[in-house]
C-alpha cells in the first residue's frame, strides 16, 4: 500500500533521528547492538526517502528531511542527552521549523 509521499518523507525523518541519536551510542562503531540499531535506522531512513522523492522535488524532500533530523536531534539532546538549551539555539530550531513550513507550502505537490 503507497502512502502519501510526505508521509513517506515525515517517517524518514524521524528514522533520521533515531540514526543521530544512535551514532552517540554506537562509540565510534566500537559498539556492536547499538551499531546494527543505528545502521538499520540509516537503511529504513533513505528507503523512505527514495520513497519520497519519487514525487516530491529534490531540494525540497532532502532540506525537509534534513530538518527534520536536526530539529528532532537538537531537542532530544535538550531534553535527554543534557545538552544546552539556551535561547539562541531554540531560536535558531523555531527558524528551522519556518523553512521547513515554507519549503512544503510553497512546494508544488
Amino acid at each position: 500500500m503507497a502512502l502519501n509521499p510526505w508521509i513517506y518523507l515525515v517517517l524518514a525523518g524521524m528514522m533520521e533521528i533515531g540514526w543521530a541519536i544512535g551514532l552517540k551510542f554506537t562509540e565510534g562503531f566500537t559498539q556492536l547492538i547499538p551499531s546494527v540499531i543505528t545502521a538499520g535506522f540509516m537503511i529504513v531512513s533513505l528507503y523512505l526517502l527514495s520513497l519520497a522523492l519519487k514525487s516530491i522535488p529534490i531540494g525540497t524532500g532532502y532540506a525537509i528531511w534534513t530538518g527534520i533530523g536536526a530539529i528532532g536531534t537538537a531537542i532530544i539532546g535538550m531534553l535527554i542527552l543534557g545538552d544546552s538549551k539556551e535561547i539562541g539555539r531554540i531560536a535558531c530550531i523555531f527558524i528551522i521549523i519556518t523553512g521547513i513550513i515554507g519549503l512544503k507550502f510553497f512546494s508544488n505537490n
